[in-house]
């Protein structure tokens, strides 16, 4: 009896001393420990040189014209494909950002390679990219962690994802001293949509200075003429400001995107931060690049932005 109990003082106080010595996955980055994430996709989906890289970005940007948006700008909607394929169509939405300023940008993207319940907020110190190091918003990242069982932190999910670090050169190169938001979706149902938006609404209700991101791909692999006609349905929806049509349309297959679930929140969440408009930038498709128009995937630019006379929608 006494040896087992000297056992399980043992087994317990081990227990005790690793908790001391090895603090949560959040305590350790907060301390500087595995902190940041590194690129996954410099060198491939965009250079790895920072020169190169900055060239290109500035030739994208360069590349485009858009006329002036009245208004306050609240959300983008944009393509994740490495910057060969969708940059031009990305460079359409990012170019608004120049001459603008925001602290703080929330980027909403589609987890590709795996399902998880909810959603992900990355609590990492910041994301590497040839052109530096974006700091993550934390104190952000927290009050969601806070908020609900339905947002959690893994770390896993965002390791390997790419629908959020491909916009990071746009941002680096548009944006100074910003802050990023980096939240993945594990299901993208129309619940998880809006829970992500009714969380996501009172810690920004206040704030001036923050930008929304979507991240998104329309459909894929089709015949040019038919993913058109998909693309186009989404398209209508969005520039309707029509999240529940969104939902509705991807349900039935009348649209594709792999980032449905991302728009659909950044809409829901744009509208109850004044968005009532929505100005679409471009549109394309792979084959533009690639000449080859039998299997295609679309790209959407646009923008969502408040009317100069209205305020916050009241909740």
């Amino acid at each position: 009896m006494q040896a087992h109990s000297s056992r399980v003082f043992i087994i317990v106080s081990c227990i005790i001393l690793a908790l001391w010595l090895f603090p949560s996955q959040v305590e350790a980055d907060e301390k500087g420990l595995k902190n940041l994430r590194p690129s996954i996709l410099a060198g491939t989906w965009y250079h790895g040189d920072r020169n190169a890289l900055a060239k290109n970005i500035q030739d994208l940007l360069s590349s485009v014209e858009i006329p002036p948006l009245e208004g306050k700008l609240i959300a983008l909607i944009v393509p994740h494909a490495g910057h060969r394929y969708s940059g031009g169509v990305a460079a359409h939405a990012y170019k608004l950002l120049q001459g603008r300023q925001f602290g703080r940008v929330v980027m909403v993207g589609p987890s590709h390679r795996g399902a998880f319940k909810g959603a992900s907020v990355n609590c990492q110190s910041g994301y590497e990219t040839p052109l530096g190091i974006v700091p993550v918003d934390r104190e952000i990242a927290r009050k969601m962690l806070d908020a609900g069982t339905h947002v959690r932190w893994l770390k896993e999910a965002h390791a390997f994802e790419h629908s959020l670090e491909i916009q990071l050169p746009f941002l680096q190169t548009v944006l100074k001293n910003f802050k990023i938001v980096p939240i993945l979706m594990g299901q993208q149902d129309l619940e998880t949509c809006m829970n992500l938006a009714h969380t996501l609404a009172p810690i920004l209700k206040n704030t001036q200075d923050t930008l929304l991101i979507a991240s998104t791909d329309l459909s894929h692999f089709y015949p040019s003429r038919q993913a058109k006609a998909l693309d186009l349905q989404f398209i209508d929806r969005v520039r309707r400001l029509d999240p529940q049509g969104i939902a509705k349309d991807l349900r039935e297959g009348k649209s594709e995107a792999c980032g449905g679930g991302p728009v659909i929140t950044v809409m829901l969440l744009a509208q109850a931060l004044g968005a009532n408009r929505a100005e679409i930038l471009n549109y394309a498709d792979s084959g533009q690049v690639t000449g080859d128009h039998g299997r295609v995937v679309g790209y959407l630019s646009a923008a969502l932005i408040r009317s100069s006379d209205t305020g916050p929608h009241p909740r």
